[in-house]
């Protein structure tokens, strides 16, 4: 027995020359196997903000921020053993960029600026865990602050009359450590069914080695009703 729940919300206003586009996306879901207890399959919130400045340049001057987390507990299943490794803000991820965007094409635009990385932990139990806390000092740190370089590249593409596929990769990385880059690529096929039922197929990849040295992979298909209110 397996459910998910998947939401994907998008805002955005357009007031010649400045552009405010937002993104709010959201994911749970759960399985049972046999007599298994449930366990947590998906368990995503992505929330980005993005304000841009038509200048009649080559590239537009922007602000962004994103915020994410997970949306419930998470947990690392081992053998016999559940162990909780996450909660909501437990890590917490913020991030804000400054810099130019530039629209190669109608489908496909990018943005590079100086980006800023938050990272917060409300328990002592994670400050180690995420890199959080300085092992060098006698108090346990929940925040941290990076300042780097982040880049982030966006696809919309029309496969074909009922197919669309979208793309986002976004790549931060610090000026301390510019040779190690998190990458998050997140991926969606949609194929419209009728005018009100959507079938996605996302697939997101993620390598921060802030969780894991191992690169995380995630499949998910989904049916669900799509309708723009205005």
């Amino acid at each position: 027995l397996a459910f998910t729940a998947y939401t994907s919300f998008g805002l955005n206003y357009f007031d010649d020359p400045w552009a405010f586009e937002n993104k709010l996306k959201m994911a749970f879901g759960r399985t049972k196997l046999g007599s298994n207890d449930f366990r947590t399959t998906d368990n995503e919130f992505f929330l980005e903000n993005l304000l841009s400045y038509d200048v009649g340049w080559f590239a537009n001057p922007y602000f962004s921020n994103t915020v994410r987390t997970v949306l419930a507990k998470g947990y690392k299943y081992e053998d016999d053993q559940t162990t909780n490794i996450a909660n909501f803000f437990d890590p917490g991820y913020i991030n804000q960029s400054i810099g130019l965007a530039y629209k190669v094409s109608k489908n496909f635009t990018t943005r590079l600026g100086v980006g800023f990385q938050e990272t917060v932990v409300s328990s002592d139990l994670f400050a180690a865990s995420y890199n959080v806390d300085d092992p060098l000092t006698d108090k346990i740190e929940k925040f941290k602050f990076d300042t780097g370089i982040e880049s982030v590249s966006n696809l919309n593409l029309k496969l074909d009359d009922n197919l669309l596929y979208t793309s986002e990769l976004r790549l931060f990385g610090t000026f301390d450590e510019l040779d190690i880059w998190d990458v998050r690529w997140d991926n969606i096929f949609t194929a419209q069914v009728t005018k009100l039922i959507n079938v996605n197929l996302n697939i997101l990849l993620i390598y921060d080695i802030n969780q894991t040295l191992k690169t995380q992979f995630k499949e998910a298909l989904q049916v669900g009703i799509t309708y723009t209110l205005f």
